[in-house]
């Protein structure tokens, strides 16, 4: 429609609309590089004949499993129609190291541009959640988007960092805060990868386990809740089973929340994640994210008690997994955090109004913008003095 406004001046509005349909598949296998292992070849066999490939290990895992960029390379030469590897595979800074600034993502898409890598090939990203974040921005930002296949090798990658379509580096002391949406054109979680992991790296991804089972799911916080002597000794078992329901469980947030890429103010997957983010950035990384995620789990629990959203039981049975999986709820630089202005920075990081996702019973989750500091701080006092009474404070 084109009209005339005051001053001779014409305006014509010409309204674009349209939509894109994504889907990818999440495999769960193992021994992914064994020669019989059909997943990846699969994967690459609908993207050319053969797909040119570059593989990105990260240095964790290369040292871990010293043997693993020459079983991609034998798999790339056994699977030969399917994948033509443009080098032997690459290895890159793992944990938040690769996403402390852009060095990692230049230094990929110099590859990208030295071996004449296009849309149509294919980035592997072999690694932990950090590491996949970074390949995945450097990724999809050369070329405007060279498809990407994520290969998780730690249980938060699996059940969390992998399955999502959020790609991104730290920068100006924050986290994630360069970076885009971009789904990957597969996922594959091999459960072998699992094997070298320390206790610590094992525990990690169970924090958001119980995450999402307390905001979307009560019968998989009953599962937990039972199997939490099993998981504390990170029985495979039970381990795989809380990856494969907890990978399911984001999945569907993903797909069935209506905002796939957070144009809303709403981010329900973030629960517990306002403080924890503080964490991470607070202490350079000591606290790991799936440990900060504990603490913060914690923290909205109780102040989903305070504002009677949760029952006493309820809290109890949520402290009660986290600490004998082996989580310590507290940590000093939780009592440093100026809470106000997190809050600020998580409304920016989101856009729109404050929405900070709480329990509504165990299971159900509720969106508040009326958010009290004050009762924040009391119930950051209350973990502090629970931890006191462990004999947890650090």
């Amino acid at each position: 429609m084109a009209f005339h406004i005051p001053g001779g001046l014409a305006m014509k509005t010409i309204r674009q609309q349209f939509s894109v349909s994504y889907s990818f598949p999440v495999i769960f296998t193992r021994a992914a590089f064994s020669d019989a292992n059909p997943a990846l070849g699969g994967v690459l066999s609908g993207c050319g004949s053969p797909c040119r490939v570059l593989a990105v290990i990260d240095s964790g895992v290369a040292a871990a499993l010293p043997g693993l960029a020459e079983q991609v390379v034998r798999y790339a030469w056994l699977h030969r129609e399917a994948m033509a590897l443009v080098l032997p595979p690459v290895i890159v800074r793992g944990g938040e190291a690769c996403k402390e600034g852009a060095t990692e993502v230049l230094k990929i898409q110099a590859l990208v541009r030295k071996y004449g890598l296009c849309r149509h090939c294919c980035i592997l990203a072999i690694g932990g959640g950090a590491l996949l974040d970074a390949v995945g921005f450097a990724a999809a930002t050369a070329h405007r988007g060279i498809r990407l296949i994520r290969m998780p090798t730690t249980t938060l990658a699996m059940n969390d960092a992998g399955v999502g379509v959020k790609n991104g580096i730290n920068a100006f002391g924050r986290k994630n805060f360069t970076g885009c949406f971009a789904p990957p054109l597969a996922v594959i979680n091999d459960f072998d990868f699992l094997n070298p992991l320390p206790e610590r790296e094992l525990r990690c991804g169970i924090a958001e386990a119980v995450k999402v089972a307390l905001i979307r799911d009560r019968g998989f916080f009953e599962f937990l809740f039972q199997a939490r002597g099993d998981l504390a000794l990170f029985s495979p078992q039970a381990m795989e089973r809380m990856i494969t329901r907890c990978a399911e469980l984001h999945l569907e947030g993903i797909r069935q929340g209506g905002d796939p890429f957070e144009t809303g103010s709403s981010r329900p997957l973030d629960f517990g994640h306002w403080s924890a983010h503080k964490l991470e950035e607070s202490t350079r990384g000591e606290i790991r994210h799936g440990e900060a995620v504990a603490i913060g789990i914690a923290l909205d629990s109780l102040y989903s008690l305070r504002a009677g959203l949760v029952s006493e039981l309820e809290l109890s049975r949520i402290l009660a997994l986290l600490a004998e999986v082996g989580f310590t709820l507290y940590h000093e630089a939780l009592a440093r955090i100026d809470i106000s202005a997190a809050l600020r920075e998580f409304r920016e990081h989101l856009g729109g109004e404050l929405a900070i996702p709480l329990l509504n019973g165990i299971g159900g989750r509720v969106d508040r913008s009326d958010i009290d500091p004050k009762l924040y701080r009391r119930c950051i006092e209350t973990l502090a003095a629970r931890s006191e009474d462990a004999g947890g404070s650090r």
